[in-house]
């Protein structure tokens, strides 16, 4: 059954923050955030779906500013791309001082939902209607952040079976001031009513998280005797429903401590009358809640390190250190500058510096202000100036079909082939089907070294037959592959290719590249016009397209 798509745009809600809404400390409380945040995105997903939507997961948040009483907290959430059956609903969330009219960014997040089902079948979405650019930029990204979710537990697990191998276990811990977890144990019971509720008695998955949010709360508050201040929650997702009449049970408990910040594990479990009975519990949630704590000068509180004491609090207690590598990563690549240096390439970061690969090449192909510099039979070059910053389009048609195209320059081995600035090219590592490692050297300019690379290629096919194939550039660090003192170590900011397909025998290819000084030696000629250097490329690139298309 299809339903139908309704246009974008954003699904506001405002609220004034009052005393019924905060915390001793006069902030709005996070579970109240949480609720509203939750309701929001339900509101956004029902406007696309047509239909009753129920939450499925939310991706991790951070909340990077409190809303006092007497502020006004403005809650904005879209439908950013409807798969098949499911969709992505972006959240942002801001406060703003009515006294000030200053407004700053609370937090930024991303939810998944879907329609409720009438019966067994599930419903399938028609596209969202993209009406800006902004629009169609976070529904390229909605792709990506997708395989970060699908690939989450798999990282997790890689990292678990890493930390299994040291030897750990509830012995190993024999510092007189350590904790005992079995300390911050807190349960409590709650009877889902219809205010807790839809309009279908589904229990709103933000009164879940709002009451998970102040139990975990009291079990870090055993830790720090302070009122904790919920900093984050880690990506969950919800394995099933609840309803009016249901009794959830919360179970919370510490599962480690950083120094300045604490973990809190919150398993969720439904009954209904006769499972209670009969103490048969569902599963429907377990979440992650990272808090800290100040004291009156507002400086942060230090946590005292905790024991796990069986063997499933051990698990816990490892787990907790494998989700802050994730959320370490996550936060690096997420919030990561365009002038950072290349990224050390780890287990806990393979996703996360694949997702700002290709996310970082669409921002700069959606850039305003793109200036044509020279027109030359099939290829024009562009270039953008954004403060210090420079950065290349080169566009180029070809009589080839696109997908060929992709395949033959998503294969790195290739480049030297048509580009005079590529000495030596080879594949240090196959990360995955879409993602290689290569290592690239570069011949030497006048009067400097040859230049070497160590860079992530991330290519992608679309998944709409109006969206582009993506390979993606930038440089990594590989602890395995020092800089050597024969070539001089070079960095791509963010460089690639995005493949529009014209017809079934041509399309458009776009180059990209956000130039550091290190390229810049190599381009600069091109730019001023004394020489052809970049259209020289471009015109070989086409041609070794064509001559190689021409033999598939």
């Amino acid at each position: 059954m299809e339903r139908r798509g309704a246009a974008g745009g954003w699904v506001p809600m405002c609220q004034a923050v009052l005393p019924a809404h905060a915390d001793h400390r006069g902030e709005l409380s996070a579970g109240q955030l949480l609720k509203w945040m939750d309701a929001t995105a339900c509101l956004a997903a029902e406007k696309h779906a047509g239909a009753s939507c129920v939450t499925v997961s939310m991706d991790d948040i951070q909340f990077e500013e409190a809303a006092r009483v007497g502020q006004v907290i403005t809650i904005k959430a879209k439908v950013n791309r409807a798969f098949k059956t499911s969709m992505e609903v972006g959240i942002k969330v801001t406060v703003q001082d009515v006294l000030t009219n200053v407004e700053k960014i609370v937090s930024v997040a991303y939810a998944t939902y879907v329609v409720k089902p009438a019966g067994a079948e599930k419903i399938e979405l028609e596209a969202v209607k993209l009406l800006s650019t902004e629009d169609y930029l976070e529904h390229a990204l909605a792709t990506e952040r997708k395989r970060i979710r699908l690939g989450y537990e798999e990282v997790f697990q890689n990292l678990m079976r890493e930390s299994n191998k040291e030897d750990v276990s509830c012995d190993t811990f024999e510092q007189e001031d350590v904790v005992s977890t079995d300390l911050t144990h807190v349960q409590s019971i709650e009877l889902v009513q219809p205010p807790h509720a839809n309009h279908h008695g589904n229990t709103f998955g933000g009164q879940i998280m709002a009451w998970m949010e102040t139990v975990a709360s009291i079990s870090a508050s055993r830790l720090c005797r302070a009122y904790p201040i919920l900093k984050s929650v880690n990506m969950f997702k919800f394995w099933g429903p609840s309803v009016v009449g249901d009794r959830l049970v919360f179970n919370a408990i510490v599962n480690n401590t950083f120094q300045n910040s604490v973990e809190v594990g919150v398993r969720v479990e439904a009954y209904n009358c006769e499972e209670w009975i009969k103490d048969q519990a569902r599963h429907i949630n377990s979440a992650f809640l990272i808090f800290n704590a100040v004291n009156d000068k507002g400086e942060l509180l230090t946590f005292p390190e905790v024991k796990p004491t069986t063997k499933d609090g051990v698990r816990r207690y490892r787990g907790a250190i494998a989700r802050k590598k994730i959320r370490l990563a996550r936060k690096c690549m997420l919030s990561a500058k365009e002038d950072k240096p290349s990224d050390l390439w780890e287990r806990s970061n393979q996703a996360y510096l694949s997702y700002s690969n290709v996310a970082t090449l669409t921002h700069l192909a959606a850039k305003p202000g793109w200036e044509i510099t020279s027109t030359l039979d099939n290829v024009k070059i562009w270039t953008h100036e954004e403060g210090d910053v420079l950065s290349l389009k080169v566009e180029m048609q070809v009589k080839i079909a696109s997908h060929l195209a992709f395949s033959l320059l998503s294969n790195f081995t290739y480049r030297q082939q048509w580009d005079k600035h590529f000495s030596t090219c080879e594949v240090l590592q196959a990360v995955s089907e879409d993602d290689k490692i290569y290592y690239v050297t570069s011949p030497p300019m006048a009067g400097h070294k040859p230049r070497d690379f160590v860079v992530l290629v991330s290519q992608r096919q679309p998944g709409e037959p109006s969206e582009p194939y993506v390979v993606a550039v930038k440089s990594v660090t590989l602890t395995s592959v020092p800089p050597s003192p024969e070539y001089c170590r070079s960095e791509i900011l963010c460089a690639g290719f995005q493949i529009y397909s014209d017809s079934s025998s041509s399309c458009t290819v776009c180059y990209f590249n956000q130039m550091t000084s290190s390229i810049m030696l190599y381009l600069a000629a091109s730019l001023t016009g004394s020489s052809n250097s970049i259209e020289d490329t471009a015109l070989e690139c086409i041609k070794f397209l064509e001559l190689k298309g021409m033999k598939c």
